[in-house]
């Protein structure tokens, strides 16, 4: 059994990986702040689900609370810490810059200091997809460069892997990356476009489409992610030797840090995942085309090679299983 500090315990994957630790017996001190960047309800109800589970306590607190985190972590032995907690979302960073930089930049800063100062033995933290930005090479390798992010989100997650990485430099910290791409799937985030169209088309109302529909993303099944972060939690990032500085590969160091795509690796277009969720609800949705939206992007997908070789684990949920689960889950939630 080990001692796990996760972060974002309220939100959507947080409370999953949440419970997967407790089912392997590891104490989980969770931590949130209960923003209400979405339906707190939401949250709370999945914080209900670990309330009451042996070995799980909670803490509600802001990541950028300076003394507050410099506190927990004194208080506590960490093993290992597992960092979900961030502000989310690519539109919204076009409205309120300032919460990416306290909760994601200053946010994390308190992380590292914590994680450094009391010896925690590995730090596994959430990036994201969005920091291929204007890369079009896909699928997407943890070894292709990430010096273009279209979105101040994406920016600020960019700026976690390098954050992460010079403290495994200069501390020998073991950190990894876990760059997340689309998860989808029951008790998930309101503000996602799977979970607006399923409200939207169960309403009578219209769903917004992007770029008329011509887009892809790599959507990736809740369950999976959870397994691919457990896993990787367990697999202590190190060095890679044969790192040359004369040519110097992005997707490793040799510093203990380390970054992993996790991906469905089967990148789905935007109206074939609409048709399933669809069938799904059994209702046909009306759609409004619209362009591109700022800082988006056309397509995503994953090159899950580096997380198939060295964790042995590859994301495999099709969007008919995982669309089925989420609707049965929508339905009974909200009664609809």
């Amino acid at each position: 059994m080990s001692k796990v500090l996760v972060t974002g315990a309220a939100g959507f994957i947080g409370s999953f990986v949440s419970q997967a630790l407790l089912d392997r017996g590891d104490e989980v001190v969770g931590l949130d702040n209960l923003n209400d960047y979405y339906d707190i309800g939401l949250k709370q109800a999945r914080l209900a689900r670990l309330t009451d589970r042996k070995g799980f306590s909670f803490v509600q607190m802001d990541l950028a609370d300076r003394e507050g985190m410099a506190s927990l972590f004194s208080g506590h032995a960490f093993d290992s810490v597992v960092n979900l907690a961030a502000q989310p979302g690519v539109r919204y960073s076009l409205e309120n810059p300032h919460a990416y930089i306290d909760s994601n930049i200053m946010g994390f800063m308190n992380i590292l200091e914590g994680c450094r100062h009391h010896r925690v033995k590995h730090l596994v933290y959430a990036s994201s997809s969005s920091v291929y930005g204007a890369n079009e090479t896909m699928p997407f390798s943890v070894h292709d460069n990430v010096d273009h992010p279209v979105s101040l989100y994406a920016a600020t997650k960019k700026a976690n892997e390098l954050m992460a990485h010079t403290y495994s430099h200069l501390y020998g910290l073991p950190t990894t990356g876990l760059r997340f791409f689309t998860v989808y799937g029951p008790w998930g985030r309101p503000d996602m476009a799977y979970f607006k169209f399923a409200k939207a088309i169960l309403n009578g109302d219209s769903i917004d489409v992007y770029n008329h529909g011509r887009m892809q993303r790599d959507f990736t099944y809740i369950d999976d992610v959870v397994e691919g972060v457990v896993r990787v939690l367990a697999r202590v990032a190190e060095g890679n030797p044969a790192w040359d500085g004369r040519q110097p590969d992005p997707g490793s160091s040799r510093a203990p840090w380390r970054v992993y795509n996790i991906g469905n690796h089967s990148p789905v277009e935007l109206m074939r995942f609409i048709e399933v969720l669809e069938d799904a609800l059994g209702r046909k949705a009306v759609k409004r085309m619209l362009p591109m939206q700022p800082g988006d992007v056309q397509g995503t997908a994953a090159d899950v090679g580096d997380l198939m070789r060295e964790v042995g684990f590859t994301p495999n949920t099709g969007i008919e299983e995982g669309i089925e689960s989420f609707v049965q889950w929508y339905r009974d939630y909200y009664r609809n």
